[in-house]
């Protein structure tokens, strides 16, 4: 979705024109897979998706000011209260992880200057818990540009009908929405995998795998909308936010858009080829009118193959990159919130990465023992319980989430991290942020859920009561996250 749009709407010409040209694309891609050399470097990288807040703690729908005080490393979002930073791809090995840490804190210290000149504070946490329907439901919520508006246009014709948000947790929610405005609070940390094509499929397998482990101790938005509902309700949210089915469809077993997938695979072109299947296109877009070349040097531009593949939101999403020299192809980890620390952020990242290492690296490994649907439970389980939520696992059977990363799981990322070549004092210091939230038992979302309890015992959605402990709990949460203490550190102590 960052591809310049032209249009908000399609015609049935241009429809048929850009299915026709999808598919010659899927087979050119796959000649290129066969012959072709791409780039094998194993690098890593980062997006993070942030909040704006006004001096009340609510959304500030003011990203197009920040961003003129920015440089091309930060873009827009679709909520106009969201700003995205972007970290070059840099080497693992040696102090890596300390050169992404010191690199992400110098871009939100930017980010953060500029949010403050321009009358905002920043906000690094996977969904704002002062957002409200009233705001989602105004015209003030979408940046205003044409790949956004197109998309809303292309999910609400597909669609038909109204977006409904239905969560259930400790406290239920249940809205209509005229727009995809829920999606817009699902503010992500993305990590960059590159791999070599014949190395993706383990890869992606061994993310898949481990997707329910990452967002359980990384959970980080329990709040929507002011509601306890799920610890990372960024899950259910951004799925239903922009599903394209309706109840038949759903019942006729149609896949959704936002798809944890069905199985695993042998290769990156099982996803491509899933995706042309499976999914029709919702932003018909043009090469021509969207400005993308058909060849970057020697490698296929993939136009229309990649804008597809952007409007398919697998929480692993395989990326063909054309640029370069050679082309090259990556794991898009998108199933972890923004936030809470800059030390969180690369605590996760240590690992993501030393795990699929360890894993991919395994004669037997997990996913020749862990059935898919299996592995999708997990996923669910993590996002609905956090922390606290049970795994199954290979000779395990069920086993809670930090009992498993804590007897079997940081050794394995560990293993994996020196596999990469990464200093141990790297290792030490951010796996043991991980050990840390396992022995604690506290994350993003159990300290916000405490530090609202404290603040607000017994209040009830949609009262000042509730409302002010969220504004509360958010001016800390901020304050706490500037410091960068981990959250596993943190007190309970709300001013």
């Amino acid at each position: 979705m960052g591809d310049a749009i032209s249009s908000e709407s399609y015609t049935p010409r241009q429809r048929t024109t850009y299915r026709r040209r999808l598919e010659d694309e899927l087979e050119r891609f796959d000649r290129h897979l066969q012959g072709a050399e791409f780039v094998d470097h194993g690098t890593i990288g980062l997006e993070l998706e942030l909040n704006l807040v006004d001096d009340s703690m609510l959304p500030h729908p003011n990203n197009q000011a920040v961003l003129a005080l920015l440089d091309s490393e930060y873009q827009a979002e679709i909520g106009a209260y969201n700003v995205e930073m972007n970290h070059p791809p840099l080497d693992i090995q040696g102090q890596g992880l300390a050169e992404l840490a010191g690199g992400v804190e110098k871009r939100l210290a930017r980010v953060r200057e500029a949010a403050q000149q321009a009358g905002s504070h920043l906000a690094m946490i996977g969904t704002l818990p002062t957002m409200t329907s009233q705001f989602l439901d105004s015209d003030e919520w979408m940046t205003q540009e044409n790949r956004y508006a197109g998309l809303n246009n292309s999910i609400l014709e597909s669609r038909g009908e109204l977006v409904k948000i239905d969560l259930r947790g400790e406290e239920k929610y249940t809205h209509y929405f005229e727009t995809i405005a829920p999606e817009s609070t699902c503010t992500s940390m993305q990590l960059h995998l590159q791999v070599a094509p014949d190395r993706f499929a383990e890869a992606w397998n061994a993310s898949q795998a481990i997707a329910g482990i990452q967002v359980a101790l990384s959970a980080n938005s329990p709040l929507f909308l002011g509601h306890k509902v799920w610890h990372e309700s960024r899950i259910p949210v951004f799925k239903q936010s922009i599903d394209t089915r309706t109840k038949e469809l759903i019942n006729q077993g149609v896949r959704p858009r936002v798809w944890f997938g069905e199985r695993w695979i042998t290769s990156v072109f099982d996803l491509f080829e899933e995706n042309v299947r499976y999914f029709s296109p919702l932003l018909p877009e043009g090469r021509a009118d969207a400005g993308t070349p058909f060849m970057n040097g020697d490698n296929p531009g993939l136009h229309y193959l990649n804008l597809h593949n952007g409007t398919i939101w697998r929480w692993n999403r395989p990326i063909y990159d054309p640029a370069g020299e050679l082309s090259h192809i990556r794991v898009e980890n998108r199933l972890l919130p923004a936030g809470p620390t800059v030390k969180d952020i690369v605590a996760d990242a240590a690992l993501y990465y030393g795990l699929v290492k360890a894993l991919s690296n395994q004669t037997r490994p997990v996913w020749s023992r862990l059935t898919f649907d299996a592995a999708n439970r997990n996923f669910l389980a993590g996002a609905k319980h956090g922390i606290n939520a049970e795994m199954e696992w290979p000779t395990l059977s069920s086993v809670p989430v930090r009992e498993l990363v804590d007897k079997h799981l940081l050794d394995l990322a560990y293993e994996g991290l020196r596999a990469l070549d990464v200093d141990q004092s790297c290792a030490d210091e951010y796996l043991g942020v991980i050990e840390g939230r396992v022995r604690t038992g506290q994350n993003g979302a159990t300290w916000q859920l405490d530090a609202l309890s404290r603040v607000a015992a017994g209040s009830k959605p949609a009262t000042s009561e509730r409302a002010e402990g969220l504004a509360r709990v958010l001016r800390q949460y901020i304050k706490n996250s500037q410091a960068d203490a981990p959250v596993h550190t943190w007190n309970l102590e709300v001013e």
